[in-house]
């Protein structure tokens, strides 16, 4: 049977939180607020970890967002440090100005792609942690990310997006661990840590664009099968397509350059 003791890992994660951010010589974390369990939970921990007043929970709809009152209850909650930043016109401004500087007006994009949905679909958690890293920069904060173990091992994540921060502390736990973590905290409300995930962009949940549930995700990752034949399948292609979202840039050597002796010696 797969038992988790959440009350010790919820604790080691506030010490973690304080250790990293005592480290690095930093006070204050910002961090995303979507009103979904994830972004929660992280606010939550690093706001036992470091006191609300210390955590700057950042509200970035793209337009209109209809749930942006599941933000605003988390932050009021859990009484951390609320702002606003609508990043929509931004969105619009960067699509407007690439359409201008393509070759061929009147098309979307060259070369005759037809995956230009989803390349606008990625530009708003692009926009949104440069949005963030501006502001942890300005206010001399650490950047908290919110991403968890079962998004990124089947890529359902944004490289330069919400891949992208200084520390995450739910990139080891599965969704379903995420909720289970939420749940040992009363500060937070249990509706929210329940609430079906969505990316916020698309229009649809998070379950229906990856194709299985998040249940089989975690019990392929932690027992090594859903029990569903055909969703291991989807869930194991997804995971080998998404290798480079989970590593460093690959950095390409040249064979002679080596043979020439030009090596790089760390101390």
């Amino acid at each position: 049977m797969y038992l988790m003791d959440v009350e010790s890992i919820r604790d080691e994660l506030v010490s973690e939180i304080r250790g990293f951010c005592e480290r690095a010589g930093v006070s204050r974390v910002v961090l995303g607020i979507s009103g979904g369990k994830d972004s929660s939970v992280a606010a939550a921990l690093s706001a036992r970890a470091l006191g609300p007043e210390n955590v700057c929970g950042i509200m970035l709809p793209d337009g209109e967002q209809k749930d942006i009152g599941d933000s605003r209850r988390v932050c009021e909650a859990l009484g951390i440090n609320a702002f606003t930043v609508n990043i929509g016109e931004m969105h619009q401004a960067m699509l407007q100005a690439v359409r201008e500087g393509l070759p061929e007006t009147g098309r979307p994009m060259p070369y005759g792609t037809n995956a230009e949905r989803e390349s606008n679909i990625n530009v708003g958690p692009r926009l949104r942690m440069t949005t963030l890293r501006y502001i942890a920069q300005a206010i001399g904060a650490l950047l908290c990310g919110t991403g968890n173990l079962s998004e990124s091992y089947v890529g359902y994540c944004t490289k330069d997006g919400d891949t992208s921060c200084d520390f995450n502390p739910l990139g080891k736990l599965t969704s379903k661990e995420v909720v289970e973590l939420g749940l040992s905290m009363p500060e937070l409300p249990r509706e929210l840590v329940e609430k079906a995930p969505t990316d916020g962009l698309s229009g649809s949940t998070d379950e229906e664009r990856l194709g299985v549930t998040y249940q089989e995700i975690h019990d392929l990752i932690r027992h090594g099968s859903s029990g569903n034949p055909a969703a291991d399948e989807i869930i194991r292609k997804k995971h080998r397509q998404s290798a480079h979202k989970r590593a460093l840039p690959t950095v390409l050597v040249s064979e002679t350059f080596l043979r020439e002796g030009h090596e790089f010696h760390e101390d």
